[in-house]
């Protein structure tokens, strides 16, 4: 009897498969239509500004940035756990940044002794780094920690009587690019809110999990974030290189009780933006284009490495996750504080842009489970499709992918958006890391949807639990890489320079130095501390640099 109805069985069965796919097939078209507005707007808006903007005016240079009188900024770095990349990053910082009057202030916990015996180092060179203390164990939130920042730079403005221009944010893994100050004080005070391009540091083509991350911030920030600021006049931080204004940092601070930072949400940055946008602060994303010096190895060979001089837009650049598990965990931190603590504080207030801005934002939660679904679909018509070939299955129903049927228009549909998504992904990761990058970005599709999935899962059961037991959702520490010296090109300095840019001397005293130097022939070192103008461990924690730096 059961071999006599197992044929109907089967039957009803992929029956049931192919309405499932119906279903999925029409969620897919719907949310590759919301994709393709996107795609449109933004080579429209490309298009129109090329004929009429960029022809109406001249484009800003390096020249005018750099000729702006430097006003007092204050950069911002949270730090748990970064015992590992933090004086590599600080190193990196002070000798790439083409700026004088700026300030470093590294919030640390107090039950984090690694990292504040490293930033303490650090400070031993670097008279303009300031480490701030959280007075509570760790890890609260990174909105916890910059808000003790905050304080820390009102409380030094009111010592110096000095307000600073603007407040930027910076993670302990970003590397810089020389003129970013440069280009902050020349928009500041107009702009309140200054969001930079954030990409990722090109990685081995073997490396598929982090190559997503290349992938996703080439397109999304060269594309979606300039779509969001022209249909909404809104942007959200990156959480790193992003600049505030006084301005916008004293209203804020105003209005939450000195808290500028939401610390109710693990995405703080997300939120900063949203808000300042509904106080009418001037925000931009900005596109400045620069030159970068990247080394670059070929997938057909890899001992093979090349340097090559790249155009791109001002940004900040950072080693992403490079573990599947690393990887959904942290975008798992994204999706609650973006998607759900986003519903549930921000919800769905503003204009027609904002409210669709929002609905793209947290659509994730659901296309994630969508896409996964059809890959099941997928693997299961591979099975019927082998069954029917070998004879083994015969019997079905009259299918819903006959050629007059409404299903199969929606599939060609479907693989239409899927070529055209594929296209764009292409076009934007072959910009920034060349064609290699660009062919292997198609199959990480399929790794960042695996990504995506897991951490839409994760989100889902932190946030469910979240609900029920009343748990306070903490800060999910993501553990950093940061590149080598010879990853990121570096220049000995000379023995001044460097402590000019350590701001251990300054420059009129650097000058005075060289000129006895040149009449007696002394030391550089000698001289200065014999002056006064320098102490001995500074000069040789400076001389240690210069030695480790010849040595890689």
């Amino acid at each position: 009897m059961t071999s006599l109805y197992w044929p109907y069985l089967v039957a009803d069965y992929y029956h049931g498969v192919e309405i499932a796919t119906a279903i999925v097939g029409v969620l897919i078209l719907l949310s590759g239509l919301d994709d393709l507005f996107i795609d449109l707007w933004y080579w429209a808006r490309r298009i129109y500004r090329h004929f009429t903007v960029r022809r109406k005016y001249a484009p800003l240079t390096t020249e005018q940035i750099c000729a702006h009188p430097e006003q007092p900024l204050a950069i911002m770095v949270p730090a748990w756990q970064e015992f590992d990349v933090i004086a590599a990053m600080l190193e990196n910082m002070v000798s790439t940044l083409d700026y004088k009057e700026y300030r470093i202030f590294v919030g640390t916990y107090r039950n984090d002794a690694r990292t504040i015996r490293e930033v303490e180092r650090m400070r031993v060179r670097y008279r303009h780094l300031v480490r701030v203390e959280v007075p509570h164990d760790g890890p609260t939130c990174k909105a916890d920690c910059l808000n003790w920042v905050v304080q820390a730079i009102f409380a030094h403005e009111k010592k110096n009587g000095r307000p600073y221009a603007g407040l930027i944010l910076h993670d302990s893994e970003d590397v810089l690019h020389p003129l970013e100050l440069k280009y902050y004080n020349y928009l500041l005070p107009r702009m309140d809110f200054i969001q930079l391009p954030v990409t990722s540091l090109e990685r081995k083509w073997y490396e598929m999990v982090a190559g997503t991350y290349m992938d996703e911030f080439a397109e999304s920030h060269a594309k979606d974030l300039v779509v969001r600021e022209s249909l909404a006049s809104e942007v959200p931080s990156a959480g790193v290189g992003t600049c505030f204004s006084h301005r916008a940092i004293t209203e804020l601070a105003a209005q939450t009780n000195n808290q500028p930072f939401n610390s109710d949400t693990l995405t703080e940055d997300y939120d900063i933006g949203a808000r300042l946008g509904k106080m009418n602060m001037k925000q931009i994303f900005a596109l400045f284009p620069v030159d970068y010096v990247v080394k670059r190895s070929s997938m057909f060979h890899p001992n093979l490495d090349r340097t090559k001089a790249l155009s791109m837009p001002l940004g900040v650049r950072e080693y992403f996750p490079n573990t599947f598990r690393t990887a959904y965990r942290q975008k798992a931190r994204w999706l609650l504080g973006i998607g759900f603590q986003g519903w549930e504080q921000v919800g769905w207030k503003g204009s027609l842009g904002v409210k669709y801005l929002l609905y793209r934002d947290r659509k994730a939660l659901f296309t994630s489970f969508v896409t996964m679904l059809a890959y099941v679909l997928f693997a299961h018509f591979l099975v019927f499709f082998t069954l029917f070939e070998t004879g083994s299955w015969t019997l079905y129903y009259p299918s819903m992918f006959s050629t007059n049927g409404w299903l199969v228009p929606v599939m060609v549909a479907n693989a239409i958006v899927l070529l055209l998504r594929m296209a764009q992904r292409c076009y934007f990761v072959h910009a920034i890391y060349g064609w290699e990058h660009a062919m292997l970005s198609i199959p990480r599709l399929i790794v960042g949807n695996f990504v995506n999935a897991m951490a839409a899962a994760r989100a889902w059961r932190l946030y469910i639990g979240h609900l029920i037991t009343g748990k306070r959702l903490a800060w999910d520490k993501t553990m950093h890489d940061f590149p080598s010296t010879d990853q990121l090109i570096a220049q000995r300095q000379l023995l001044g320079d460097l402590l000019v840019s350590w701001q251990a001397i300054d420059s009129e005293k650097l000058n005075q130095a060289l000129d006895i130097q040149a009449r007696e022939g002394r030391r550089l070192g000698e001289i200065l501390t014999e002056k006064g103008w320098l102490d001995h461990d500074t000069l040789d924690e400076a001389v240690r640099f210069q030695q480790a730096g010849a040595e890689t």
